[in-house]
């Protein structure tokens, strides 16, 4: 975003001294620097009533009184006014002097040095002014409970404590701040961090869409940015839907569904993320409702699923409920898609109660949407274009984006030699599906989740 002139104004004035470029070392105390700022002489009686007349003009800074006492006359105050708005009385609007005319207040500002330290200055601020000039700045972090999660880039790791420590001074709650140093390739989808500054307790609590999670960070994923995806999920299943949950973390897919009453297969790999979903099930009341698995993703899938499938799949028609199921591992999930192929005996009773599959997966294409329909048809062996629907979770970087592709898996595909439609004699067609308001039919309209 341009920088306005008021912008860069104030960036001059409310930044901290110039000598502080290049701090690895936080040193609070270099950080003091004295402005000039306008006031305004008011009777101490009358302050609180001016005050709401006086929102626009008054000085807004962190950890700066708007108010405070005259060195000169006990019986007084001094309000703080904003620099870039108020220069003389003529800066005050019409409905302001009124106020100031009916309570007696004269309009003249004068001048008072305020001394700013480290408190008054935005985290944003102090990186901007320690780091070198013209490199970017840390301006947001993922928040896992009492863990700000940062990824720095590498012309920010000399000052990496620093950052840390700057992160969790500005942030209430914040008391340890730590650094992805590897990607998510591992077989765990856990990271390997390195604690910039604060505690090294890693044990943390999440509260997401009004459910508790608790987990050791160091050991599971959890990324707080798919809250919004996981809800959107769980608003897709109805009260005695069957949900699989084939990589299912530490529980932000299997909670919530079972609290509206769905059951619930939950299975990951990581027996840190098994324990911590066992964990969260019992802190959500909701044990009774889950069946928890610490298995591969395609011995989930060939083994529980494919027995609960074959229950679900040979009841009458009359049954309402649908099945879905969740492949939450973006990096990897769609190879695991050929575990469908031929994954059942016999034939459904209805094409109907065919599972629906919410897989998950990256494209750096510029039509990812496209992308993410081909690579699954590809493994699958049938066309899904016009068949599915594909939603944008959210950017990841630049250029690279995380998308859902929804599709109810047609029964030529799920059964073993099936070859006829149940009621018409033929290969049953796949359901077309909507596409995601976020892509249009050529490139992608990127509006993530966030």
């Amino acid at each position: 975003m341009p920088e306005t002139e008021t912008n860069k104004r104030d960036s001059e004035l409310f930044s901290p001294p110039s000598d502080v470029r290049g701090m690895t070392k936080l040193d609070r105390t270099a950080f003091k620097k004295t402005v000039t700022i306008p006031v305004l002489k008011v009777r101490k009686e009358i302050v609180n009533k001016l005050m709401r007349s006086l929102k626009r003009a008054a000085l807004q800074r962190p950890g700066i009184k708007r108010v405070i006492e005259d060195p000169e006359d006990e019986e007084s105050r001094l309000i703080m006014l904003d620099p870039y708005k108020m220069f003389t009385h003529d800066s005050f609007e019409k409905a302001e002097l009124n106020i100031l005319k009916q309570l007696n207040v004269s309009p003249q500002i004068t001048k008072y040095s305020l001394e700013l330290t480290y408190e008054n200055f935005k985290s944003e601020e102090i990186l901007r002014a320690v780091l070198p000039e013209g490199q970017d700045v840390i301006s947001g972090f993922s928040r896992v409970g009492h863990i700000a999660h940062l990824n720095l880039r590498d012309h920010q790791l000399p000052f990496k404590h620093l950052i840390g420590q700057v992160m969790i001074d500005k942030n209430p709650g914040i008391t340890s701040a730590v650094n992805k140093i590897n990607n998510i390739d591992n077989t765990y989808r856990n990271f390997q961090m390195e604690v910039l500054s604060g505690e090294e307790n890693m044990m943390t609590k999440v509260r997401e869409n009004n459910y508790t999670y608790e987990f050791d960070f160091s050991k599971v994923y959890w990324n707080p940015r798919l809250s919004t995806e996981h809800s959107r999920i769980t608003e897709l299943l109805k009260p005695g839907d069957v949900l699989f949950d084939v990589f299912a973390g530490v529980g932000p897919f299997a909670v919530p569904a079972a609290k509206k009453n769905c059951t619930v297969f939950a299975n990951d790999l990581n027996p840190e993320s098994h324990k911590w979903l066992l964990h969260n099930c019992k802190l959500n009341k909701v044990d009774r409702k889950v069946k928890v698995f610490n298995l591969d993703g395609k011995d989930f899938l060939q083994g529980p699923v494919r027995e609960e499938l074959m229950q679900q799949l040979g009841l009458s028609k009359e049954r309402k409920h649908s099945v879905h199921i969740v492949m939450n591992l973006p990096a990897k999930a769609i190879e695991f898609l050929s575990a469908f192929k031929s994954l059942l005996d016999g034939q459904p009773c209805s094409s109907d109660l065919l599972p629906i599959v919410h897989c998950y997966s990256f494209s750096k294409d510029v039509n990812p949407a496209k992308d993410v329909q081909q690579q699954a048809g590809a493994v699958l062996g049938i066309s899904l274009e016009a068949c599915s629907s594909v939603h944008l979770v959210r950017n990841v970087a630049p250029n690279k984006e995380m998308l859902c592709i929804t599709f109810q898996i047609p029964a030529s595909t799920l059964y073993k030699n099936q070859t006829i439609n149940l009621e018409h004699g033929e290969d049953p067609p796949l359901k077309r599906q909507k596409t995601d308001n976020a892509f249009s039919e050529g490139k992608a309209q990127i509006a993530s989740n966030t």
